[in-house]
């Protein structure tokens, strides 16, 4: 079934690393493909790694250097190995993706806010342990 016969047409220039401009599956294409994402993947890896653990780096930009990278790692992830690119056949990958990032932020949200109302509310460990006397 080809991209023709559902409709989908490909601008030119908007094919995903991995993704042939026809839609069959490549070969060696593919694989270079492959193995660049999984190189860049290492690479940023490694390198988060160094800068968690070397005094080489200002100790108040590491967070911010790991995140970059996080998002970086996020973005070879999703044009490498998840193929999503700005064509119009990838409008429902995006939608679902960004379904997904909405869900995480919630969560995380929600657990940030039960954890800081739980310790606001809890009990002074002094009272609590004359209580259980």
């Amino acid at each position: 079934m080809s991209a023709r016969k559902h409709g989908i047409h490909r601008r030119q220039g908007d094919v995903a690393p991995g993704d042939s401009p026809d839609g069959r599956p490549g070969g060696r294409e593919d694989l270079i493909s492959y193995m660049v994402g999984l190189g860049l993947a290492i690479l940023l890896t490694c390198v988060s790694f160094f800068i968690a653990g070397t005094s080489l780096v200002w100790a108040p930009s590491i967070p911010i250097a790991l995140f970059v990278l996080a998002v970086a790692q996020m973005g070879v992830h999703l044009v490498f190995f998840l193929h999503i690119t700005t064509g119009e056949d990838n409008v429902n990958n995006i939608m679902a993706l960004a379904f997904g990032i909405l869900i995480v932020v919630l969560l995380i949200a929600g657990s940030v806010w039960i954890m800081s109302h739980l310790d606001h509310n809890m009990m002074p460990m002094d009272r609590l342990m004359r209580m259980q006397r």
